[in-house]
């Protein structure tokens, strides 16, 4: 008679049993792609073609890229309402949060990013 996953996990030792639910619940947190993205905060692709003045049809082409600019990513992930945190892990070192790439940086206080402000203030383009 088959046994179905629950009655094997419930018959494997307490430890085992808590290291798989911490695993089941590390999982629950990642996602497939931004279209799960979009669907967990509860909005279409018309919501989000809205707040990056876009067409929705650009919309699901940019959900369906598997490499994209940073920048069309963290516009992606606040028009979704939530915030691109990048962590970088090597080699027998702690995780440490990536803040900017290069000397485009982007200005707390206004959320501009200062290489582009700096250039608009001397007339540059």
């Amino acid at each position: 008679m088959a046994r179905s996953l629950n009655e094997i996990i419930a018959g494997l030792p307490a430890d085992e049993q808590a290291a798989i639910e911490a695993r089941y619940q590390e999982l629950r947190q990642e996602v497939e792609g931004l279209r799960e993205l979009r669907q967990i905060a509860g909005k279409a692709q018309e919501d989000i073609a809205s707040a990056l003045n876009i067409k929705q049809p650009s919309v699901s082409k940019i959900e369906k890229q598997a490499d994209m600019y940073l920048s069309t990513l963290r516009s992606y992930v606040e028009a979704v309402g939530g915030k691109l945190e990048l962590t970088v892990t090597l080699p027998s070192h702690p995780a440490f949060h990536l803040r900017s790439l290069g000397d485009v940086a982007m200005d707390a206080g206004t959320g501009v990013r200062t290489v582009a402000r700096r250039r608009k203030q001397a007339g540059e383009r």
